[in-house]
C-alpha cells in the first residue's frame, strides 16, 4: 500500500510516522511518500522518518520529493496537512483582527476566513493533480478550516474525507476519566468542524448506556478545566462543547487573554525551531517528548484508522469524519459539510455515511446554522475571489455581524495577504 503526505516536511509528520509504525498491522504500508518543497526540511524529517521505522523494525520504504505529480502517482490515499504562507501567515491571522476587538485564531473568525482563501485554491489544484495521477485514491485532508476545505473538494468531485483530531482527543480523554478502553467509547459528536458538541458518550457503540450525566457529575470541573470554560456553563449545556466553543461563548474575554500574551503562532514557530534542532540529530529514532506539545494529539491514529477503513483494511468501522450532510442535519442542505460519526467503511467503497444523530435544541441549531451560511460565503469568496465576497463573509460570520468591523477586517485581511491572493 502506498500513502502520499503533500506537507510532508511539518514538524507533525513524525507523529504520523510513529502511527503508521505502532499500527502496522492495521494500515500495511510499504511506501510513504513525503511531498514539500521545502528541500531542506524534507529530507530532515524524512531521514527521522527512516529512522523511526527502523527502530519499530516496520519494512516500509520512506521516499521524499518535491515533485507532486511524482509523488501521487499510484497511491492509494494521500494526505493533506500543509499550510499556505507557513507560520508567518498564521501570525497574521491571529494578530490583525485583534486591531478591529476581534479574536485572532486561525481557523475561527476573520483569520479563519484568510486562511480558507490562501488555501482552497492550491488544495484544488493538487486534487486535480492526484485525481490525473491517481484516479482511484482518497484524499484525506487535515488541512484546515477542514470544513471548507472538505466541502471544496466535494463540490469538485474528488473522493475527499475530512479529518480533525478533537473527537479522538476528548474520546481518550473520558475514556481515562471512565476508566474505559478507549475503543468502549463512543460519542455522540455532532456540529461542524471546530464547532461541535459532544451529545453522549456511549458504552460500548452507538446504541450503548450514556455515560455524559455520570461523566459531568464526577468529572465535570476536570472537562470544563480542559475547555476552558466554567463547569457551570456545562452543566447548564448538558453536553461537552469542543474548546473552540469558548471563541463564541467567551469571546470578549478571549480578545482581553489574547492581547496581554504571546500569540500561539510565535510559541509554535520557537517549538518548531527546537523541534527542527532535535530531527537534525541522527541518533534520534523516536518522536521527541516536545512534540506532543506542538498540537495534533491523536492525529497519526486518528489518520491510520481513517486509512484503513477507506482502503478495505483493519481500521474501526464507524468514526468521526468530515463529510456532506445529506440529510444528517435536516437543517442544513445536503451539501453543507457536517463533522459526525459516520460508517466509512462501506459495501460499495464509496465512502463515509453519517449516523442519525439525536434531535438538536434550537441552541445549537442556530449556531451551526450560522456558521454554515457564512462556510457558503467563504467557499464563494476563496473559488471567486473580490474584496465585496471577502465584506460578506465577514459581516455573516457571528463573531463579527457589523458592517463597520466587516469593513475594517476586510481591509486588513486583503493588505496582509496580497502575496497569496493573485486577485487582491
Amino acid at each position: 500500500m502506498k500513502l502520499a503526505v503533500v506537507g510532508g516536511g511539518s514538524t507533525y509528520t513524525p507523529e504520523l510516522i510513529d502511527g503508521f509504525a505502532r499500527l502496522r498491522d492495521t494500515l500495511p504500508v510499504s511506501e510513504l511518500v513525503l511531498i514539500d518543497p521545502a528541500t531542506e526540511r524534507l529530507e530532515l524529517i524524512g531521514a527521522l522518518a527512516r529512522r523511526i521505522l527502523a527502530r519499530q523494525d516496520h519494512a516500509g520504504k520512506v521516499t521524499t520529493t518535491t515533485d507532486l505529480d511524482a509523488g501521487v502517482a499510484g497511491a492509494d490515499a494521500v494526505l493533506l496537512q500543509l499550510r499556505v504562507g507557513g507560520q508567518a501567515a498564521r501570525l497574521q491571522d491571529e494578530t490583525w483582527p485583534l486591531e478591529c476587538g476581534c479574536v485572532g485564531q486561525e481557523t475561527t473568525g476573520a483569520g479563519g476566513l484568510a486562511k480558507a482563501l490562501r488555501t482552497v485554491p492550491v488544495v484544488l489544484d493538487i486534487a486535480e493533480r492526484v485525481r490525473r495521477a491517481s484516479p482511484d485514491a482518497w484524499i484525506i485532508d487535515f488541512t484546515n478550516p477542514v470544513g471548507i476545505v472538505t466541502r471544496a473538494l466535494l463540490r469538485a468531485g474528488h473522493r475527499a474525507v475530512g479529518l480533525c483530531n478533537v473527537a479522538i482527543g476528548l474520546q481518550r480523554k473520558f475514556a481515562a476519566l471512565l476508566d474505559l478502553a478507549p475503543s468502549d467509547v463512543h460519542l455522540d459528536h455532532v456540529g461542524l468542524n471546530h464547532l461541535t458538541w459532544e451529545l453522549g458518550v456511549r458504552r460500548g457503540g452507538p446504541d450503548g448506556e450514556d455515560l455524559l450525566p455520570g461523566l459531568l457529575a464526577a468529572h465535570g470541573e476536570a472537562v470544563a478545566s480542559d475547555l476552558r470554560l466554567p463547569r457551570a456553563v456545562l452543566a447548564r449545556l448538558g453536553v461537552v462543547p469542543s474548546y473552540y466553543l469558548r471563541y463564541f461563548y467567551s469571546h470578549d474575554e478571549v480578545v482581553r487573554e489574547l492581547g496581554t500574551k504571546p500569540s500561539r503562532a510565535a510559541e509554535v514557530a520557537a517549538m518548531e525551531r527546537e523541534l527542527l534542532a532535535l530531527y537534525a540529530d541522527p541518533g534520534l529514532d523516536e518522536k521527541p517528548a516536545l512534540l506532543a506539545k506542538r498540537g495534533g494529539a491523536f492525529y497519526s491514529e486518528a489518520a491510520v484508522d481513517l486509512a484503513a477503513a477507506l482502503l478495505g483494511g483493519g481500521g474501526t468501522d464507524v468514526q468521526v469524519v468530515n463529510t456532506y450532510n445529506n440529510g444528517t442535519l435536516p437543517f442544513l442542505p445536503d451539501d453543507a459539510v457536517v463533522e459526525v460519526q459516520a460508517r466509512v467503511r462501506t459495501a460499495d467503497g464509496s465512502g463515509p455515511v453519517p449516523l442519525p444523530v439525536p434531535r438538536l435544541d434550537p441552541l445549537f441549531t442556530g449556531l451551526i446554522s450560522h456558521v454554515t451560511a457564512y462556510e457558503d460565503l467563504a467557499l464563494d469568496a476563496a473559488l471567486r475571489g473580490g474584496r465585496e465576497r471577502v465584506f460578506k463573509a465577514l459581516l455573516a460570520h457571528p463573531l463579527i455581524g457589523q458592517y463597520d468591523l466587516a469593513e475594517g477586517l476586510a481591509d486588513r485581511l486583503l493588505a496582509h495577504n496580497k502575496e497569496h491572493l493573485p486577485w487582491a
